[in-house]
């Protein structure tokens, strides 16, 4: 379960952008978490869809 945490989190960090944020407050900060957490829910849900054909 950790090293699940520990992925997701390096994921939300460099590949979304978590860490460019360098506002100062409380309402941007909270604005950049929900769009990046909301972009990481839709990658994971096209990632595990049976469906979705990725490219090679």
């Amino acid at each position: 379960m950790r090293w699940r945490i520990e992925h997701d989190y390096r994921e939300l960090k460099h590949g979304l952008g978590l860490d460019h944020f360098e506002g100062r407050t409380w309402r941007g900060w909270h604005h950049r978490v929900t769009l990046v957490t909301a972009a990481q829910a839709f990658l994971t849900r096209r990632r595990l869809d049976p469906r979705v054909r990725t490219p090679v």
